[in-house]
């Protein structure tokens, strides 16, 4: 947990931006391909609509909108970022594509990475973000959350094929002061035991190479998931590391303004929401339009909420973020937005 001294500069989160593919989705839609409907999706997961990247749009143009949405509230020169971090789990280059959102931004200062922690990837990101920040000397970070999960989807299979969507969201942090931090304690964890509860793995296939040699075949299987084990894990460890969160941090759940939530099934934040007796107006929410969209749910659904005004300075939010690995994570932000 990070636990500031005042000797130590603290981070504030000064801009936001997001951006979605324009096709859409609809269940209805979905029902054309699949045994499905849309009353059946809505009851199991509060998802409507989904937006999927189209033929003249890629993740990397997504990030680089929602990374110069971002930097423009912070209100900053592009040459001022010192670092940019991708969270993804689906690169439009395997070798990293975040170098690439770098030269596009014109960010030409900033030292740019991809991080891989699938549906926690943001969460686990803005974390490194502030290390950097905090302890060497960088003054200035976007963090990104994209992931396009239609390219890795059975669309033949009802259980998962109706979850997922693609998106992108960003956040500006900035070194500040110690009294004006605004990360105040996270929680990390991982879980490899159950790992195969959700995966993307590579293809097994094996081509000849030569005489009695051959080759893996590059190449990677539909998203695999345990959905009743993925919700079981969710509803039982977010509510679990929250907890432990907020006592450590000795901060009443009455004190938080919003709860920020991966947004994976509507009755997990639901479910949450009730463990800690928090209205679900207070219960940030778009699942509804763009379902399961990885590591961009939560700066996606922030970036909306800090632009129609719901979050507003020196709000308290409480963020969690869980999936596969399994991995998971927590914590305490307060939104500070542009100077």
């Amino acid at each position: 947990m990070l636990e500031p001294s005042r000797n130590v500069p603290g981070i504030a989160l000064v801009g936001s931006g997001s951006a979605v593919p324009s096709q859409t989705l609809s269940n209805e839609e979905l029902g054309l391909r699949v045994e499905t409907n849309d009353s059946w999706i809505r009851e199991r997961t509060g998802i409507a609509n989904r937006q999927i990247i189209g033929k003249d749009e890629t993740l990397t143009s997504l990030c680089c909108k929602a990374g110069s949405l971002a930097i423009q509230m912070a209100g900053w020169e592009p040459e001022s970022v010192d670092l940019i971090i991708l969270a993804t789990s689906t690169p439009d280059d395997l070798f990293g594509t975040g170098p690439e959102i770098q030269g596009k931004l014109g960010a030409t200062n900033a030292v740019a990475f991809d991080l891989t922690a699938a549906c926690s990837g943001f969460l686990f990101a803005l974390v490194t973000a502030a290390q950097f920040i905090k302890n060497g000397d960088m003054n200035r970070a976007i963090v990104i959350g994209a992931d396009q999960l239609s390219s890795w989807i059975d669309w033949d299979d009802r259980r998962s094929c109706i979850l997922f969507g693609d998106g992108a969201g960003a956040v500006a942090l900035e070194k500040t002061s110690y009294e004006k931090n605004g990360l105040l304690s996270f929680k990390l964890k991982s879980d490899g035991r159950k790992r195969n509860c959700l995966n993307l793995k590579q293809s097994t296939d094996h081509l000849s190479l030569v005489k009695d040699k051959s080759h893996q075949k590059g190449s990677y299987l539909p998203i695999q998931m345990n959905g009743q084990e993925v919700y079981k894990f969710a509803v039982k460890e977010v509510p679990a590391i929250l907890d432990l969160l907020l006592k450590s941090s000795n901060i009443e759940s009455s004190s938080i303004d919003w709860l920020l939530l991966h947004q994976a099934n509507q009755r997990i934040l639901d479910s949450v929401a009730d463990r800690f007796s928090i209205p679900h107006e207070k219960v940030l929410s778009n699942l509804s339009e763009y379902g399961n969209t990885s590591a961009a749910t939560i700066p996606l659904m922030l970036d909306e909420a800090v632009r129609d005004g719901r979050i507003n300075t020196n709000n308290l939010i409480a963020t969690s973020g869980f999936g596969a690995g399994l991995s998971w994570g927590a914590a305490l932000l307060r939104w500070q937005g542009p100077s």
